[in-house]
């Protein structure tokens, strides 16, 4: 692989989403990958043509219940969603950074909203790892910057 790919390359520990109205930064644990797909349409030819419109967007993301000004956020906006407050849909930009932070990918995500939470599992006997809530999370669209 050696002079094969370009320096500085985006590690896939490197990353923030910022959703707008929030905190600053919700440090993530993990954040799972999406898939972004076409609307598609099979012709009699059994061939496929492009709708035109892109499906919804589903993520997971893991977060640390220790960060407790990020998870009373995260709480409130799922609340926001279940009573269907206006507000609950909002924008958020999902960033990775090289390794010298000089090369960004960004994805803008509008539409977001929270609509499933796991709670970790609490047992006695544990050694005492970190307790995370897991979230799902939906965009109407994700915008590759």
């Amino acid at each position: 692989m050696k002079m094969v790919l370009l320096p500085d390359h985006i590690p896939v520990n490197n990353f923030n989403l910022i959703v707008v109205g929030g905190p600053p930064l919700i440090q993530f644990v993990t954040i799972g990958g999406f898939d972004w797909e076409l609307d598609t349409v099979d012709l009699p030819d059994r061939t496929k043509a492009s709708g035109g419109a892109t499906k919804a967007i589903e993520f997971t993301a893991t977060h640390p219940k220790h960060h407790v000004v990020e998870d009373v956020f995260l709480q409130a906006w799922f609340q926001e969603a279940q009573l269907g407050f206006p507000t609950y849909k909002k924008a958020a930009s999902l960033v990775n950074k090289s390794i010298s932070g000089f090369q960004v990918r960004t994805w803008n995500l509008i539409g977001m909203f929270p609509m499933k939470q796991v709670t970790a599992d609490l047992d006695m006997a544990n050694e005492g790892e970190m307790n995370v809530t897991e979230w799902t999370f939906v965009a109407d669209l994700p915008i590759p910057v």
